[in-house]
């Protein structure tokens, strides 16, 4: 088991984040001074107001996901010696899952802690991008036609399976998954 990270390294993307923000404000504090830091500020609000009431029930569905699913169940079913039916199962919830990466990443997170595998999570995640059903019925159909959504959505099927085995057998070791 390795040793636990230190909390520099498990916070460095949340203080990378911090640093941007703040160079950001100094920024636009320089260039369009007080008012349009406020302005800016404004924005921020009114942009959080936005994405909270989505990212919050995500956040709590993933929780509940964690906590309610036994991590041997994921592991059976999504981990690393699941084969095809893990990739099968991955890609089924990722045609499944509604809403943008506030829902989704947020489940993958819970997923990954859970013990889903990486190539289970990129088939998740190719799935959700290329064949999300909400999105399919609410802006393919209706924009381009049935049947050209119909072709475009079976012509794709096969890629977060494929996704899935790549990820599989890459030498990568992403800290995540």
């Amino acid at each position: 088991m390795p040793p636990p990270a230190s909390p520099w390294r498990r916070h460095a993307n949340l203080l990378f984040v911090l640093a941007l923000c703040l160079s950001a404000a100094l920024a636009c504090w320089l260039l369009r001074g007080t008012a349009g830091l406020g302005r800016g500020l404004a924005r921020a609000g009114d942009l959080a107001l936005l994405v909270l009431p989505v990212l919050l029930p995500a956040l709590v569905l993933a929780g509940l996901v964690q906590a309610g699913v036994a991590r041997e169940r994921i592991t059976r079913w999504l981990g690393a010696d699941s084969g095809l039916r893990g990739l099968g199962l991955a890609t089924l919830a990722g045609i499944a899952t509604p809403g943008g990466p506030m829902a989704a990443f947020p489940l993958v997170l819970a997923l990954a802690a859970g013990g889903a595998d990486r190539g289970a999570l990129i088939a998740f995640i190719t799935a959700w991008a290329l064949n999300g059903f909400s999105r399919i019925l609410v802006w393919e159909v209706p924009v381009l036609g049935p049947e050209f959504a119909a072709l475009r959505f079976l012509a794709s099927l096969p890629l977060p399976l494929l996704a899935g085995l790549v990820a599989r057998r890459l030498p990568l070791k992403p800290g995540a998954a």
